[in-house]
């Protein structure tokens, strides 16, 4: 049997000390990286938190910004237009714009530089409101028909819209006959006794909940800028109202009448309903108070704020009475998330 030389086993060792050392250095790696890292993570963590309440209290100062412009527009009276300040959208700005920032504080100088802030308030009263197709528990017809002309004019289904209003009357706890989509926990009901489904869609709070209903992504889409989702019944401000609302909640109104009027009311705006009526220009044209208005109570208040490459987006709610802005609900987000009642 051949033996191995001195040569040999130096070789050997030397192989082994060389591994050792790879092990050990790479081990060393491994901890400090890793004793890096936490800390590290920990600073992004607390970034990140810092950035969303500092964020948070911008959008809350916005917020109460916008109340106050909306409180102010109510003392002073009168109709609601698009030509008042609420109005006017807030495009973006560099937060520094609207901060009186200390010059000495060199690092809230550069953060306040690479924040952006816009936001806008919307009249939901310029839309047709879900809610009112329903009254005392029956379908309202009017309203009815302003969303089946709307839905024609959108080139959207009619079956969407009956599947729409049927699922309305189930959430709201409607009497239905007895039928396949009872529940069996009612078969022992007196013919003459009330019964309820009980797989009924719960009640929506805001325009994406339709879906639930029987909407399709597509119809969300389109119906976006002409419908809302309101608390109470409410009329249509024709003030501010979009052509296919007008057209859509005026009955004896073509397309061209609607322009008419939206045209009209740009040169002055619409004091009352007579005013309206004569500058729609269809003797026919009927207007009721119930349905139109030149006036408006609810309102959605964006706010949209940018730090670096991170996006806030803030949508809330608010309802006017008198020189009160109550808020509603409120949501934040990347994106608008579900409404949070208040």
């Amino acid at each position: 049997m051949k033996r191995c030389g001195p040569r040999a086993a130096l070789s050997r060792q030397a192989g082994a000390a060389i591994l050792t050392a790879m092990l050990t250095v790479v081990l060393v790696a491994t901890l400090a990286a890793t004793a890096l890292w936490q800390p590290w993570r920990g600073v992004e963590i607390e970034a990140a938190q810092r950035t969303r309440v500092q964020s948070a209290w911008v959008l809350t100062g916005a917020l109460d910004w916008a109340r106050l412009i909306l409180r102010e527009d109510a003392r002073k009276g009168g109709a609601d237009h698009l030509a008042e300040p609420w109005a006017v959208p807030l495009e973006q700005a560099r937060l520094s714009t609207f901060l009186a920032a200390d010059r000495s504080d060199a690092l809230a100088a550069d953060a306040a530089q690479e924040a952006f802030l816009s936001g806008r308030i919307i009249d939901l009263q310029s839309r047709l409101n879900v809610s009112n197709l329903l009254l005392d528990g029956k379908v309202h017809a009017p309203t009815l028909l302003a969303f089946s002309r709307l839905f024609e004019l959108l080139r959207l289904s009619d079956r969407e819209l009956a599947d729409l209003v049927g699922n309305l009357k189930l959430a709201q706890g409607d009497v239905l006959a007895r039928g396949p989509g009872v529940a069996a926990s009612a078969a022992t009901a007196t013919a003459n006794a009330p019964v309820f489904a009980t797989n009924a869609p719960l009640w929506p709070q805001d325009l994406a909940q339709l879906a639930w209903l029987g909407l399709s992504a597509r119809s969300l889409v389109l119906l976006q800028p002409f419908v809302t989702v309101l608390p109470v019944r409410t009329p249509v401000n024709l003030n501010t109202a979009p052509v296919e609302v007008v057209y859509a909640c005026i009955e004896a109104f073509e397309l061209a009448d609607a322009h008419r009027l939206v045209a009209a009311r740009t040169v002055t705006h619409l004091a009352t309903l007579d005013e309206a009526a004569k500058l729609g220009g269809n003797a026919a044209a009927r207007f009721d108070a119930a349905q139109h208005s030149v006036a408006t109570r609810f309102f959605e208040i964006l706010g949209r704020l940018q730090v670096a490459q991170d996006v806030v987006v803030e949508q809330t709610l608010v309802q006017r009475e008198g020189l009160e802005v109550r808020i509603l609900w409120r949501r934040r987000g990347n994106s608008p998330v579900v409404a949070t009642l208040q």
